[in-house]
């Protein structure tokens, strides 16, 4: 394997390790993406070395985990998860091992990992140590489990949703012991903290094959126990038509507009997500309601301001696939005049000073939100004179 690129800096912290007279090897998801040829992500490292050892040896050593043998050395300005190789105990919270060994054995600790593909190590020559299958697996593509499948679902079901969510970003199947073992253990899910069910989802929707990611989840019947999807059941609505979403508000705007029986604060509430997730698809929910009506204009354009442009695009690709130019929307943001209404060259203290003897009322924030949009169709250029002008001419109403 050519170690180059990604794994170049990182050698360095294998060959420190060794040279102490300790065993290193590269492992999990950046070896299955360098035998895939994907994009390297995280690169993490596991070892015979303590982290009491790997804090000796590395200047600036965060330990992040060090109860469970886990600390991150940072080496030319990137962080390397680097972690003892160990061995659990049983997974009473169906999340953490109640105790952890610490061993010097590789296979044993490659035992313990969730699928084949992950189980893969490499050393510094690039060399890979396969105990399990994995490298057939890729080859084959498909997800297998290490050993017994329910076993390892059982220890942390969040697993399953991993399974789900690999076979999304790598349009690789179950293999049949696998979907076994989920159907066995698929109510395990509800235990789950919501936080970590909801940043698999994301993962999952965001998949080049997230059509095949959200089959599984229907035909294993996983929908019952998901938040949101086991009280209105959305994945058949939108499956035939579904492509990567990018965000998790882009998730959640798409189950509204597919359900609009379910709310975007239910969602965002029942998923824990955050307000700014909940603003943003509150956002591309207005833009999508706007573009039904009026279709693609300035104020479109002006609405999805400043990046949500492509978002839009997406959602309208499976909402009404074949219907959107995005061309023209990107057209119609760059010649917008302004960008923002901070950018208006008047504000609620010019139209106070012109009507002087009117109380001060929501009429003044309903003659702002007049002039915002007549600027941003291009009815009236955005300088002060004739923002004042037209104001003149368009007086508040009197109550």
């Amino acid at each position: 394997m050519d170690l180059t690129g990604p794994f170049k800096d990182a050698l360095h912290i294998i060959r420190t390790i060794e040279r102490a007279g300790y065993q290193a090897y590269f492992v999990g998801g950046c070896v299955r993406d360098l035998i895939l040829n994907r994009t390297i992500g995280d690169i993490d490292i596991t070892t015979s070395a303590t982290p009491d050892v790997i804090q000796g040896l590395f200047a600036n050593v965060i330990p992040v985990g060090i109860e469970h043998g886990t600390v991150i050395v940072r080496y030319n300005k990137t962080s390397y998860e680097v972690t003892t190789f160990r061995v659990e105990g049983e997974y009473s919270d169906g999340r953490h091992p109640d105790s952890v060994s610490f061993i010097d054995q590789l296979d044993k600790d490659l035992e313990r990992r969730d699928f084949t593909m992950n189980a893969l190590a490499m050393d510094k020559s690039g060399d890979i140590v396969d105990l399990f299958g994995g490298k057939a697996d890729l080859k084959k593509r498909v997800i297998r489990t290490v050993g017994d499948g329910k076993k390892r679902f059982k220890e942390d079901p969040l697993r399953i949703l991993r399974a789900l969510r690999f076979s999304s970003q790598l349009g690789f199947d179950l293999s049949i012991e696998t979907i076994q073992a989920i159907v066995s253990v698929k109510a395990e899910i509800e235990g789950l903290a919501v936080e970590r069910i909801t940043k698999e989802l994301e993962k999952l929707f965001a998949g080049d094959h997230v059509k095949m990611g959200l089959q599984y989840v229907s035909e294993l019947q996983l929908e019952e126990h998901l938040p949101v999807f086991q009280t209105y059941s959305p994945v058949e609505k939108f499956l035939h038509h579904i492509k990567p979403l990018h965000s998790l508000a882009e998730v959640i705007c798409l189950l509204h507009q597919m359900n609009p029986d379910i709310d975007i604060r239910y969602i965002v509430k029942a998923w824990k997500c955050s307000n700014h997730t909940w603003k943003t698809a509150e956002r591309l929910n207005e833009a999508l309601e706007y573009g039904k009506i009026h279709g693609i204009d300035r104020w479109l354009a002006y609405l999805l301001l400043p990046d949500l442009h492509e978002a839009y695009c997406r959602l309208m690709d499976i909402i009404n696939p074949n219907t959107i130019d995005c061309t023209l929307l990107h057209k119609l943001k760059a010649e917008l005049p302004i960008s923002s209404r901070q950018e208006m060259l008047i504000n609620g203290n010019d139209i106070i000073e012109m009507f002087p003897t009117r109380n001060r009322g929501p009429w003044i924030q309903k003659k702002l939100n007049e002039l915002e949009k007549q600027i941003v169709l291009g009815s009236i250029n955005n300088e002060k004179s004739t923002l004042k002008d037209w104001v003149k001419w368009n007086p508040p109403e009197v109550n």
